[in-house]
């Protein structure tokens, strides 16, 4: 019976790669993005002599390609600013290049990044390139534009085809198992186990899924939706959005915000599929035009290209060439058609279209065969037994890792029966007892609500000096003279309500008690006591005689920050505060709500981080992987767009608020301001395209006199830090502690002879 087995399988699986040598089609569409544009590329016949077969558009117009008219290409691929094609094999084997642009990108250049053995297959994420390289011992992985990847750890096997999301990349073996590699975690290690069970792989941005040999459909990762269900035979996966190609041809999509495919394209049938991010592609199969959807700019006009390559031209065809296809090949190659599925799953009855089975042959005898119906029920039940079994495990060990992960703080929410309220309060009051029994309220004073009325006059109007993340902020005398700052916020008269934007100030009390009792650095505002009971929570400071770095560049008519090294030095006493939470603090604290605003200033100008009340315990900023998932919290025109796409934070998240900052300091323009018009803007789109052209002095500060020799360097070199702070990938961000050696640079080259240039900025963070 064993050898039996044996046999089966591997007639399965001969028939199975002979199918898998037609499905797995080169890409002969790509998709590129940037901050601000879509650019999409195709292979078609070249109609004209001396003309290439890649053709591209970008929406709105304006990239253009340097392309050499003699040299045509088999696939290509394009991830976030940037599109790489291979060319065809020849005797000395492949080659593949390409072309890295930008939002203002006008006529891109060329690089060769490959030259060597034949590349059999190529795919790319948004921001890495990866192949299958013929090597001596077969296929092997090889990847582009991936810092620390080492393709000699990469999947162990033989493969027929790759997928690559944002740091992992699945790999489809011959006998149709799928394996993924990369630092993705949510995808790497929960994949499909080892069953030559597949027949097509595809990534999305953090998410992968993969097609059976009988069409069905499984996912993995961060999936949104719910996928659909029937036989399918490609896949096209994006950020947060899916889309299948079924075998009636038509294609389904799911995703976040109900996404699914337009009314409009429901009944096209198509012949191939691709994504990114957002926008979705697909050649139609009566003309083999290109159309597009997922986002606005495609609803009036889905039309991209005409006569667009479903696949590759090849010399023959197992299963008979696409209609109409000869066209747009060179004579005599041809785009094969899809050959139909093998085998039919035993849960789903053949298709109505396909031939009648012929009759079973006549049973044998259970001494025959060794195997009675019964032993084979138990074999059935067994077998699905165990499936239903490690699927359950699966379920609870990713539910007990998804939960150590969050970053909200593991609380005890009381009896379902409770009262919303006293749970609430019992909550929070346990959150208080826990910071205090931790010995962290040990160096705290604990001062009497009488003294804090009589200090701040009944928390008068007059004392008033701002508004912090839970509560308004008071300036006051204590009875020995001492100036403190107070923090107070307000509840309702009978209990902890918890109700909206209550239980967010009680969190932010907690959250700045909790961080600021066991924090002390130089560049961080210092806690010296609080007050709480039902109705009153109350934090003491140290008072801050300059006040706020916003006041300085947006509100008063004079200040001492008019000279270009105290801006510097101010940026740099902020950023070690800030590096001190990411790096030095046990457990790291991600702050959330870094701005101008909440950057103070002592009597000697020294600068310091105030406002914890959003902060959280955070991965360390050395692991570019791991994240805390939750809603985004912050200050409009200071937050991460990238948190508060993919609601990820990192400390990353921090260093693009930062960055915000430093081009406020450099511009004197708010975050969010108006331009010449009383249009608001955005301090990061207008600033940073002329630090990138080299015109930062076109955006300097007006109230501030001209750099030095010596100073402008500095500055310049100030604006490209913060260029690199605020940009859209996180990844890309420099480390707190980067910015810090950096802005120390700065000023000491304030003060000295400089010899600092763009480059030297950009490298210090590879």
């Amino acid at each position: 019976m064993a050898f039996l087995l044996s046999l089966s399988h591997f007639f399965i699986s001969l028939c199975f790669l002979s199918c898998l040598s037609i499905i797995n089609a080169l890409s002969t569409v790509s998709i590129s993005e940037t901050s601000t544009q879509t650019f999409i590329c195709v292979l078609q016949h070249s109609n004209q002599q001396g003309q290439s077969n890649l053709n591209c558009t970008s929406f709105p117009p304006a990239i253009g390609l340097q392309l050499n008219p003699n040299i045509s290409y088999s696939e290509i691929v394009g991830g976030n600013g940037f599109l790489c094609a291979l060319r065809p094999p020849s005797s000395s084997g492949s080659i593949m290049g390409c072309w890295r642009f930008s939002a203002n990108a006008t006529n891109v250049p060329y690089k060769r990044i490959y030259r060597g053995p034949v590349i059999q297959d190529i795919d790319a994420g948004s921001s890495h390139v990866c192949g299958l390289v013929n090597r001596t011992n077969g296929l092997g992985l090889e990847c582009w534009q991936w810092n620390g990847f080492n393709s000699s750890t990469s999947m162990n096997m033989s493969m027929l085809s790759i997928a690559v999301g944002e740091n992992f990349v699945c790999g489809l073996s011959q006998t149709g198992d799928v394996t993924c590699i990369g630092t993705n975690s949510r995808v790497v290690g929960h994949g499909p186990t080892p069953g030559g069970n597949y027949s097509v792989v595809a990534a999305g941005f953090r998410h992968a899924c993969a097609i059976s040999r009988y069409g069905s459909l499984d996912c993995w990762g961060e999936v949104e939706g719910e996928k659909p269900q029937g036989r399918f035979v490609s896949l096209a996966l994006g950020e947060n959005r899916s889309c299948a190609l079924g075998s009636d041809r038509r294609v389904a999509c799911w995703g976040s915000n109900n996404f699914s495919m337009p009314q409009s394209l429901q009944d096209t049938f198509f012949e191939s599929i691709v994504a990114k991010r957002s926008v979705f592609c697909g050649v139609v199969s009566s003309n083999y035009s290109l159309l597009c959807w997922g986002t606005e700019m495609f609803e009036s006009n889905r039309k991209v290209f005409d006569n667009v390559f479903p696949g590759p031209c090849r010399n023959e065809c197992r299963c008979g060439p696409l209609s109409n296809s000869a066209k747009l090949c060179d004579s005599p190659s041809i785009i094969c058609q899809p050959c139909p599925p093998v085998f039919e799953s035993p849960l789903q009855p053949p298709q109505s279209s396909s031939p009648p089975p012929p009759p079973p042959p006549p049973q044998k005898e259970a001494s025959e065969s060794g195997w009675s119906n019964k032993m084979v029920a138990f074999l059935v039940v067994g077998i699905v037994g165990c499936i239903i079994f490690f699927l359950v495990l699966a379920f609870f060990l990713y539910r007990h890792c998804n939960c150590k992960n969050r970053g909200s703080r593991v609380h005890d929410s009381g009896p379902l029966d409770e009262p919303e309220a006293e749970a609430a309060a019992r909550v929070l009051q346990k959150r208080l007892s826990h910071v205090i029994s931790m010995g962290n309220g040990s160096s705290l004073e604990e001062f009497s609500l009488q003294v804090l009325l009589q200090a701040t006059n009944n928390f008068s109007e007059e004392n008033k000096i701002g508004i912090g993340s839970f509560g308004s902020v008071y300036h006051a005398t204590l009875e020995d003279g001492k100036e403190v700052a107070i923090k107070r916020a307000e509840v309702s008269s009978t209990s902890y309500a918890v109700v909206g934007g209550q239980q967010d100030k009680d969190n932010a009390f907690v959250n700045e008690l909790e961080s600021l009792s066991r924090l002390h650095h130089k560049n961080l505002v210092m806690l010296l006591g609080f007050y709480e009971d039902t109705k009153e929570r109350i934090l003491v400071y140290e008072y801050m005689n300059n006040g706020s770095l916003s006041d300085h560049l947006h509100k008063l008519q004079s200040s001492a920050l008019m000279s270009w090294p105290l801006r510097i030095k101010v940026a740099l006493d902020a950023a070690r505060g800030i590096e001190y939470l990411h790096n030095y603090a046990t457990p790291p604290i991600i702050h959330r709500d870094i701005k101008s605003a909440n950057i103070l200033l002592d009597a000697r100008w020294t600068a310091k981080v105030s406002d914890f009340g959003l902060s959280l315990m955070g991965p360390h900023p050395e692991d570019d992987h791991s994240h805390l998932s939750l809603l985004a919290a912050g200050t409009v025109g200071y937050m991460d767009p990238e948190y508060y796409r993919l609601q990820h934070l990192t400390p990353k998240t921090d260093v693009y608020s930062f960055g915000v900052v430093l081009l406020e300091l450099l511009s004197g323009h708010k975050a969010i301001h108006k331009n010449e018009n009383g249009v608001p803007r955005n301090v990061v789109d207008f600033v940073v395209p002329r630090i990138v052209q080299d015109e930062i002095h076109r955006v300097l500060d007006p109230r501030m006199p001209p750099p030095s020799p010596f100073e402008i360097e500095a500055v310049a070199f100030v604006g490209y830090l913060a260029v690199d702070c605020v940009r859209l990938e996180g990844r890309e961000r420099p480390t707190m502690s980067q910015v810090v050696n950096n802005l120390e640079r700065a000023l000491d080259a304030c003060l000295a002879q400089p010899t600092l240039s763009r480059s030297t900025t950009a490298a210090s963070f590879d």
